[in-house]
């Protein structure tokens, strides 16, 4: 019996109580999404869109065909999570990332979104093919940052595109590349990617065992390493010599069946510590917060606090001290701005349904939430299930947003 050329494996690591990750090895697709951590509906996003890619496992005429393809069935599965959302407002900002690989040929089809990662391993070097759609990595492609510098930043992962979430037309990456015998490819989710470094990762790759074994000796690898994430990772051989059929395989969230009735909603309302972080960085993280910097001054100014905290080493503690006042007087600011471009929906002291701009956060004295808009719908004359998400708060990315919520709130029987 000849050795399966592909395999995938997804875990739910040491701390997650759910896998929110999804994979699928199949003929010619390998792919993964990752649900993002703290969302309700994590599981749901990326099991909904992993469905959709694996209808584009199939035979195509040309690779790029078959990256539009991939990429047509990501857009689709989008439109899928925009629709589970209206049907289901306790998943409004579930997302998902989504990366995979199709091949034909001599070459490989690619599609995607988001910070999961594509690597392809030839002839004892490992390549990054995906670029990350994470805030770090546009400040190396700026060139701010060195790619050293961004392993460590205390923003690495927030991720600036995703599927679902508030994303109502997704900008996919779509490209082709060339594979040849013996070229290895890695499809995974950052539950590997952010705890087992690229070297260790070469490896195991290199040390030639087949196709399965890799994939649990990857997945183990993370599990030695603490996996506070879950880790999916799907691989493809190219070897000519043992082609044979592949047998489809689907793992994570996208295995088992869709529930929405099991997700539960989460208190929007966040520390403040947190607000910039990505939810994998703390198991009580709450909803994912989709950041993304508004205009080149903030970047300028993250950037400036940057250097400023480079000189502060060098300099005496009187020094540094002021320094760091203002920094926190700059930030304040920029944070405030930040939080007046958020919305969402509550209830207010009259026990009415209405809108409010910012966050409901108070800093001492500083309240960063204000009423926009009263709608006049009493909280009582909502659904009990209703009441509880208006009393717990549902957030918004715009003043639209925020109405079209309310306006599903009317219609609710």
């Amino acid at each position: 019996m000849s050795t399966p050329l592909s395999a995938a494996i997804s875990h739910v690591g040491r701390i997650r109580t759910e896998n929110q990750d999804s994979g699928y090895a199949g003929a010619t697709l390998c792919f993964v999404a990752d649900g993002m951590g703290g969302h309700a509906g994590g599981d749901v996003a990326s099991a909904i869109v992993t469905r959709r890619a694996r209808e584009a496992d199939g035979g195509y005429d040309t690779p790029e065909a078959a990256a539009e393809a991939l990429a047509e069935a990501l857009r689709e599965g989008n439109d899928a999570l925009q629709q589970a959302m209206l049907e289901h407002p306790e998943l409004t900002g579930m997302g998902t990332t989504g990366s995979g690989i199709i091949r034909v040929g001599d070459k490989m089809g690619i599609a995607h979104i988001g910070d999961s990662r594509i690597y392809r391993y030839r002839v004892g070097a490992l390549e990054q093919i995906s670029t990350d759609h994470t805030f770090v990595q546009k400040l190396v492609d700026a060139g701010r940052i060195t790619r050293e510098e961004a392993e460590h930043h205390p923003r690495r992962n927030v991720v600036m595109r995703v599927l679902g979430n508030v994303e109502t037309h997704p900008e996919i990456d779509i490209l082709v590349e060339q594979t040849l015998p013996g070229d290895r490819w890695l499809v995974c989710s950052d539950g590997l990617s952010s705890y087992v470094d690229e070297e260790r990762i070469r490896a195991i790759l290199a040390q030639g065992l087949d196709t399965p074994s890799t994939v649990q000796r990857l997945v183990n690898e993370s599990l030695s390493r603490g996996a506070p994430d879950n880790v999916t990772v799907v691989m493809c051989d190219i070897d000519e010599r043992r082609a044979s059929a592949i047998e489809p395989t689907t793992v994570g969230s996208a295995a088992a069946p869709i529930s929405y009735e099991a997700v539960e909603p989460e208190r929007t309302s966040v520390s403040l510590g947190r607000l910039l972080l990505h939810p994998r960085q703390s198991r009580m993280q709450p909803a994912f917060e989709h950041f993304e910097p508004e205009s080149e001054e903030f970047l300028q100014e993250l950037l400036a606090e940057q250097r400023r905290m480079r000189r502060n080493r060098r300099v005496t503690w009187g020094v540094g001290a002021g320094l760091a006042i203002i920094g926190i007087v700059v930030l304040s600011a920029v944070f405030y701005n930040w939080t007046q471009d958020r919305y969402f929906v509550g209830v207010n002291d009259a026990g009415n349904v209405a809108i409010y701009q910012g966050i409901q956060q108070q800093i001492g004295p500083i309240v960063l939430a204000t009423q926009v808009e009263e709608t006049g719908i009493a909280i009582t004359d909502l659904t009990p299930f209703n009441q509880r998400n208006v009393e717990q708060t549902l957030s918004a990315g715009s003043l639209e947003s925020a109405r079209a919520i309310v306006e599903r709130l009317e219609r609710s029987p």
